[in-house]
């Protein structure tokens, strides 16, 4: 089970999202934050949205709006910014 295990927030509502597996991408969360919903008022304001944190392997805010690791992952890996572990040798 991939977890999130760090958010490193960036300029204009992206994170550096780093996964268990060692990989890791740059997310833009401005599209998302463009929809409806009460959740994603608060992560409009940059200063709130930079108060992410990681939670039991989840994306979290402290309004309760939660983004579990595998979604993110995947969305990542969708739209070509999922950056895999180095597969070097030990």
């Amino acid at each position: 089970m991939i977890k999130l295990i760090q958010a490193i927030p960036l300029s204009n509502y992206r994170l550096k999202l780093v996964l268990s597996d060692h990989s890791w991408g740059e997310m833009d969360f401005e599209p998302a934050l463009r929809r409806t919903g009460s959740l994603l008022e608060p992560p409009r304001d940059p200063v709130y949205f930079a108060r992410c944190f990681i939670d039991t392997g989840a994306l979290c805010w402290p309004n309760g709006l939660e983004l579990g690791a595998e979604s993110l992952r995947q969305k990542l890996l969708d739209c070509g910014a999922l950056h895999e572990a180095d597969q070097e040798a030990a």
